[in-house]
């Protein structure tokens, strides 16, 4: 059976600590690019599989777009998007169907509901609180993947069935980027394949999408240039207030994209970036130790650094005060 890496493989990246006592530990692996790609730092086993779930979504919104998804700024930021089902977000999405003469009923991910909480308030509001495909953070991705269906002439139906045309641009896409065979496919939450490829692999995918320029005589490249530039002129669109995503591009101007059960990758402006994994699947550490790593790197202030992490909002309470706070622990020196 296939496997991500074992905690023989694994380091500490964060601990949790509790009024000087350390409560928690999370353990992982980690990989840091220098702008030119080669490699700053290894953590634990990086030529072990991992499923990149939602970080594999700006490898599938440059898919859409090369298959003839007619995507930039705003909508081409949702199609990389984990958002949190606010109007803008769910507007945008509508936006993108309507363009493609679609409605969200042709979305196939799961109904959910709306993950911000005010936008949710509204609905209750407004009387309506049922969970609809449209309010799934997936649901941009999703989307894009259908615009490209109707632009190549391709059956909307059946779109994410890993045999479907879309899908095979998928996965040839993403083997480019990485530079490495997918090992296997398994299904994500949102019902699209998600490959297994080693976590170096997805470190080499974003580096190479962070380093990409608009004017590459390559179409591949340049849609990744224009999907960089996007998300960091709209921070907004790839997650929601507060989210960690979108709070470390406004804040720090990182290509940062979180993926569930632990997975973060991230480019600094100067092209440096990092991949991690934690071993347990927590994603609570995983933001804050990309930012840790990519300042040691001398990729970002040290001080805006500092206040990100602080702005995660990761401080531990106890009977109703802050006693603690989880704090990165790997090191690149």
């Amino acid at each position: 059976m296939l496997q991500t890496l074992a905690v023989s493989d694994s380091v500490e990246l964060a601990v949790l600590e509790r009024s000087g006592f350390v409560e928690s530990r999370h353990a992982g692996a980690a990989i840091v690019l220098a702008p030119d790609g080669s490699t700053l730092g290894e953590f634990g086993n990086t030529s072990a599989l991992v499923l990149p779930r939602s970080s594999l979504k700006p490898m599938q919104a440059i898919a859409s777009v090369t298959a003839g998804a007619e995507l930039d700024g705003e909508r081409l930021g949702v199609a990389t998007a984990s958002h949190s089902g606010t109007r803008r977000h769910t507007e945008t999405v509508r936006a993108i169907l309507d363009a493609s003469r679609l409605t969200p009923d042709a979305l196939a991910c799961p109904a959910a509901l709306p993950s911000d909480r005010d936008t949710y308030m509204e609905m209750l509001a407004d009387g309506f609180g049922q969970p609809a495909a449209i309010f799934h953070n997936c649901s941009g991705k999703h989307a894009a993947m259908l615009a490209a269906c109707v632009a190549s002439g391709w059956p909307t139906e059946g779109y994410l069935e890993p045999t479907h045309p879309l899908q095979l641009h998928v996965r040839d896409v993403v083997e480019r980027l990485t530079g490495e065979k997918i090992a296997a496919l398994a299904i994500d939450g949102c019902g699209a394949p998600v490959p297994a490829i080693t976590l170096s692999g997805l470190a080499r995918g974003i580096h190479r999408i962070g380093a990409s320029s608009e004017k590459s005589p390559f179409a591949l490249h340049r849609v990744a240039g224009q999907l960089v530039r996007t998300v960091r002129e709209h921070p907004w669109t790839i997650a929601g207030p507060g989210r960690a995503d979108t709070l470390l591009v406004e804040r720090l101007g990182l290509f940062a994209k979180g993926g569930a059960e632990g997975v973060m990758v991230a480019v600094a402006p100067d092209g440096t970036s990092v991949a991690l994994k934690t071993l347990d699947g927590s994603s609570r550490v995983a933001p804050a130790v990309a930012v840790h790593l990519l300042t040691q790197a001398g990729a970002l202030d040290s001080t805006a650094a500092a206040a990100a992490i602080k702005a995660l909002r990761l401080g531990v309470s106890g009977g109703g005060k802050v006693v603690g706070e989880i704090r990165p622990t790997v090191s690149l020196g």
